[in-house]
């Protein structure tokens, strides 16, 4: 399936729908104001990563800020409701070469958080360097079939899936037997965008629940914890201008209405980017 005309890439980076759904204001308390885009929304709320990449660039963007993240932890409370949002953010310790900071999305008049998360933000100086993880053999892009969900949540026609393994199969029953929960694939914004701190950080999400693919079925799901560890700096990023990554993702086991998830995000020429775990509900 083609992508439409209104699908092209953007005249600026800042139009760039990701760009867009992120888009900050300041509060005039420390904090800053966000959008619950529709263009990324998911069963019940916006897609997790949407608000994870929002919540990074909060931080990236405060003046406060010190550093790259290193690690990155979001809690997802409650679904977040169309309209606006807050995120307070709080810098609960520094030393020398770390900061710690603790961020809430709060919305309307509830006291209580929709989300929390964590970061830890390092000054990352030039040392020895070893990656132990080998690289993923995989097909060049062009070569797989563009994976569409048809119909698809808007936050999947946000991304571009090409699988080399573990495509999902989705039919209105189980599978007799549980299939595999492994994927690899290339991965990218859509239209395609420069891969950033703030885009690396949405994409930890946009792995498909591995229990659709051991099922073979859609069920209730939802993320409930997802940590991010970043092994590149901004500027490494950036000097990459990588606008796709290789994705590997794999569970362990579901049990109890909880699953969980380990995922891989490598650039095109063999670096490993970041690596993310997290935690998820469902219902089946």
């Amino acid at each position: 399936m083609t992508r439409t005309a209104t699908q092209a890439a953007p005249d600026r980076a800042e139009d760039h729908p990701f760009d867009l759904a992120t888009a900050l204001q300041p509060d005039g308390a420390g904090g800053c104001l966000a959008q619950a885009a529709a263009s990324y929304w998911g069963f019940v709320g916006p897609f997790g990563g949407a608000t994870a990449g929002t919540l990074m660039r909060a931080l990236l963007q405060h003046p406060g800020r010190r550093g790259d993240p290193i690690a990155f932890t979001v809690n997802y409370a409650a679904p977040v409701e169309a309209g606006a949002y807050r995120i307070a953010l709080r810098l609960a310790r520094a030393t020398r070469s770390t900061q710690h900071w603790s961020l809430e999305v709060l919305q309307g008049d509830d006291p209580a958080p929709r989300a929390t998360a964590t970061a830890i933000l390092a000054e990352r100086r030039r040392t020895w360097s070893h990656q132990v993880a080998a690289p993923p053999a995989m097909q060049p892009r062009e070569a797989l079939p563009e994976y569409r969900m048809d119909p698809a949540m808007p936050w999947v026609d946000r991304y571009r899936f090409h699988f080399d393994t573990g495509a999902p199969i989705s039919g209105p029953e189980p599978l007799a037997e549980p299939a595999p929960a492994f994927s690899q694939m290339w991965l990218s914004d859509a239209p395609e965008r420069v891969v950033d701190l703030c885009s690396l950080a949405a994409m930890a999400d946009a792995f498909f629940g591995r229990i659709f693919h051991v099922l073979g079925t859609i069920v209730p799901f939802g993320t409930v914890s997802m940590t991010s560890y970043m092994h590149v700096s901004a500027a490494e990023l950036a000097d990459l201008a990588c606008d796709r990554v290789i994705g590997r993702v794999d569970s362990r086991r579901f049990h109890l209405s909880y699953g969980d998830h380990s995922a891989e995000h490598w650039s095109p020429d063999g670096q490993l980017l970041a690596t993310s775990h997290q935690i998820a509900c469902f219902k089946a």
